[in-house]
């Protein structure tokens, strides 16, 4: 199993994930270009895909996902409240299939399981991705580490983890007291502190690679985040650490 961060951040959010001639998309907040451009960068086309699967409703998410579903006639995975919640921006799917929250979802050679996370939307989640022996966590855009986030990621050979602001810099940059009150809210997002706190829960001897991703680009930058998270590595961790960008896409990593 392979993955790319084609991107993270505000700005647009978008995960590629393949087996074998299986390729899928977890959230897309880029345009169809856009994507296809981004795929192309890692070697991969839009042929490659066969489905999305979303996160949440916020527009650096979805954005791109309907008219890629129509132009690719690609199925779209989601949970009934986000659905409902993106209806509008998304427009028609070639093909809705909605999921429980917690269910576990064949695609192909992929099992993908959610798992609820606390953000401000109807029912977000995030997934493990496996191909039956290697596993992808995939966990950003939550305000708080619960049991069960911990206990899903537990064991994941690679992982996905949001590294969102810098407390400092949160707290004396522009944004407005109430967006500053949203971000730090246990339905906003995480500190660099909180999600070292938590890779340092899930460190293990098999896990490969941890990537942090959406950054904030206004109160938030790779050093100070790979300074927090560098914390967690040491002889006995040896997994590699990458910080996905919002503007160019992580190098395909494969898990084995």
């Amino acid at each position: 199993m392979q993955f790319s961060v084609l991107g993270s951040g505000s700005r647009g959010n978008c995960v590629y994930i393949e087996e074998g001639k299986n390729g899928i998309l977890i959230d897309n907040g880029f345009s169809g270009k856009e994507v296809e451009k981004r795929l192309s960068a890692i070697g991969r086309s839009l042929d490659n895909l066969t489905a999305i699967c979303v996160t949440h409703e916020h527009n650096d998410h979805i954005a791109g996902v309907g008219v890629l579903s129509r132009r690719c006639k690609i199925p779209v995975y989601s949970n009934y409240g986000t659905f409902k919640g993106a209806e509008n921006k998304m427009g028609k799917l070639h093909k809705l299939i909605e999921f429980g929250t917690g269910e576990d979802i064949e695609i192909q050679d992929l099992q993908v399981r959610s798992f609820r996370v606390s953000h401000d939307t109807a029912d977000p989640v995030g997934f493990v991705v496996s191909n039956g022996s290697e596993y992808l966590g995939y966990c950003t855009d939550t305000g708080k580490v619960s049991k069960l986030m911990e206990l899903r990621l537990a064991g994941c050979h690679g992982l996905i983890l949001e590294f969102n602001h810098n407390l400092e810099m949160l707290k004396n940059g522009p944004y407005p007291l109430f967006l500053q009150q949203r971000v730090r809210s246990s339905q906003g997002h995480l500190s660099n502190e909180d999600a070292a706190e938590f890779l340092h829960n899930l460190m293990h001897r098999h896990l490969k690679v941890a990537v942090l991703a959406h950054l904030s680009e206004t109160n938030n930058t790779p050093e100070l985040a790979s300074k927090a998270a560098g914390q967690c590595f040491s002889e006995e961790y040896k997994a590699k650490m990458v910080v996905a960008r919002q503007e160019t896409p992580t190098v395909l990593t494969a898990l084995k």
